[in-house]
């Protein structure tokens, strides 16, 4: 089952898509956010209440995607986690996890645009895919990590460079408002396999910038599960986003970043196309 997150012209609000149609899970449980309502009620309850009903309005009723979990209580994101990503950076690989963290406001959603402040033009793609956690879990087992998964997103970490590298923390490069592309769906473990292999690629006005498949991360997904639970309790609307591959624009020659005007395309199989035009703010 896909879920979105929306905007129309009557209000924000989530639901599952089903073909073109919108099934309007928010409407009928009086909340806005996917977020809450993983919280509130879980993955089952929101799947059972779409499978009661038909669609609602047509997906060209929608004023606006938003970012798939608005509301994300954390999001964790992976740096290094890619062997040919590790050797472009001139970096080694290390024995855990690179972590940094993402605020939720820094995200826009399918379609809207990706703001090139004017404080840098170093603007960078990052092409990645999003788990989003279902179920509340501290210290979980690699092998009992898929269970706590809702579904898994398109996820684009777009970074500022010049900002990312002011000092050795990465927070303010990797946090300007509107930066972050998190869509068009959410993509729930009924459709993608525990062991399957997904792939990303990232493009650049049709251009191929990035591609990889899931088996080439250095720390897989139920490590990451794993290793971050094992200091904070993953709760549901939490978002582990897994890391990017070679190919970022900062490390070609020449430098390659976005611009106004530019169109980022992450596609991933089973998980759809998160485009987003480039607007100078």
């Amino acid at each position: 089952m896909k879920f979105i997150s929306f905007a129309t012209a009557q209000s924000n609000g989530f639901g599952a898509q089903i073909n073109d149609q919108v099934i309007d899970l928010g409407g009928r449980l009086g909340l806005a956010d996917l977020g809450e309502a993983l919280r509130r009620h879980g993955l089952d309850k929101l799947r059972n209440l779409a499978s009661q009903h038909t669609g609602d309005f047509s997906i060209e009723q929608i004023t606006a995607y938003r970012p798939v979990v608005a509301d994300a209580g954390k999001i964790f994101c992976v740096g290094l986690n890619y062997d040919a990503h590790v050797k472009e950076t001139n970096r080694e690989r290390t024995a855990q996890p690179v972590l940094f963290l993402r605020l939720a406001e820094s995200q826009v959603g399918h379609g809207q645009p990706i703001i090139l402040p004017p404080e840098s033009h170093k603007l960078d793609y990052e092409g990645e895919i999003a788990v989003v956690i279902g179920k509340k879990g501290r210290r979980i087992p690699e092998d009992k990590a898929f269970q706590h998964i809702a579904g898994f997103a398109c996820y684009n970490d777009g970074s500022v460079r010049d900002w990312q590298t002011h000092t050795s923390q990465w927070t303010p490069g990797k946090n300007f408002e509107g930066t972050g592309g998190f869509g068009p769906c959410l993509v729930d473990t009924s459709e993608v396999g525990e062991n399957e292999v997904l792939t990303l690629e990232t493009r650049l006005n049709g251009q191929v910038m990035q591609h990889a498949t899931t088996d080439m991360l250095i720390f897989s997904i139920p490590e990451l599960v794993h290793y971050i639970s094992t200091f904070i309790t993953l709760q549901p609307g939490d978002v582990i986003v897994t890391g990017t591959p070679g190919g970022v624009g900062a490390k070609r020659e020449p430098p390659v970043f976005m611009k106004d005007g530019d169109l980022v395309e992450i596609e991933v199989s089973k998980l759809g196309v998160l485009k987003n035009p480039v607007r100078a703010e």
